[in-house]
């Protein structure tokens, strides 16, 4: 029987307790290397090159690094206050004028207060305007009002719109100056404050829309995007050091899809296909690439996935929640090895 909000819950053991805030600043561990605001710094070096960049905001500079963009440009930098459908509106009305406006919030905020305004302002007309949302998924412990567990579920299907879930800061560094080139509105999901530094250890560089693999593996092919790719990174080291192989398929962009690439790739040596998203299991990445093999005839394998279950889910630090829904790197391993048996 699912439980409800007002059900007691669970007195948990002072041993599973993290002091870790809420608001937690990074989802790296304390031995993974992090870079500060790489979104704020890279909008900022691409401003320095096109006059053509502004920035916006719904009150949320600072917590979406946009603030680095504001102290270099104030000109070019507009706080909307705390009215996401009139950021909306403004920003379209910006694209229209020529500018490229980079538009930041938190993904509950765009994907469930301003979406209206989001499909008929900006993707109905095909405007040049990029959405970047913090806080996707479980990235926060606020609970429901913040945590944005569909948000990819409600922007699929909306026409005209690319959706984009960088793994981590590396990723979105190369990924600013390539949405701004892209012709139409961006969605892109944003790890924001001191974000891990992963992707450079496998010489990994971004292309918009592509799906690439970052290491081979005979067992299990993980197709994964965002901070899921971080940790099936990491859970791939474990289960090597006991035997398993795993290939990790990284898939930055949502819509469209890669189908080319996802294909051959979960189709390549029979193996079992697990899909590792920070989003509801109804609607995301699993869902896309189910439906994918599906339609190209290729659905013979095994198909799994790890993500957040269809619920609203609980408040708290972080370390504690990944662990409880299974996006941890000691869950991943976890529902693995149970896999093995």
């Amino acid at each position: 029987m699912r439980r409800s909000k007002y059900d007691p819950r669970r007195p948990v053991a002072s041993s599973e307790r993290k002091t870790t805030s809420a608001m937690i600043a990074s989802i790296a561990g304390d031995d993974v290397p992090t870079i500060a605001a790489p979104f704020g710094n890279a909008l900022t070096k691409l401003a320095a090159e096109r006059d053509d960049i502004v920035g916006m905001t719904a009150d949320l500079s600072k917590y979406t690094d946009l603030h680095v963009f504001a102290k270099a440009y104030p000109a070019r930098f507009y706080q909307m206050g705390m009215a996401e459908q009139v950021l909306m509106s403004a920003a379209a009305g910006m694209a229209r004028e020529g500018f490229t406006p980079f538009v930041t919030t938190y993904a509950v905020f765009a994907s469930r207060r301003a979406y209206d305004f989001i499909c008929l302002a900006i993707a109905e007309e095909m405007l040049n305007v990029k959405i970047v949302c913090a806080l996707p998924g479980l990235t926060t412990g606020y609970g429901p009002s913040h945590q944005a567990t569909e948000d990819i579920a409600i922007f699929r299907g909306m026409p005209n719109l690319m959706i984009v879930d960088p793994a981590d800061a590396i990723e979105i560094e190369q990924a600013v100056p390539q949405i701004a080139v892209h012709q139409g509105p961006v969605y892109m999901r944003l790890l924001r404050g001191k974000v891990p530094r992963v992707l450079d250890e496998y010489g990994y560089k971004f292309e918009l829309g592509k799906a690439k693999m970052i290491v081979d593996g005979q067992d299990f092919l993980f197709v994964s995007s965002g901070l899921m790719t971080m940790r099936v990174l990491e859970a791939t080291k474990e289960l090597a050091k006991e035997g398993v192989s795993c290939g990790v398929l990284h898939v930055p962009t949502v819509k469209p899809l890669d189908t080319e690439t996802i294909v051959r790739e979960c189709t390549r040596l029979g193996r079992p296909v697990i899909v590792a998203e920070n989003h509801s299991v109804i609607g995301g990445l699993g869902e896309a690439v189910a439906t994918t093999l599906m339609r190209e005839g290729a659905n013979q394998n095994i198909f799994r996935q790890i993500a957040l279950p269809d619920e609203f889910l609980d408040a708290g630090a972080l370390p504690t929640l990944h662990d409880q829904y299974g996006l941890s790197t000691k869950a991943i391993c976890g529902s693995i090895r149970s896999w093995l048996k």
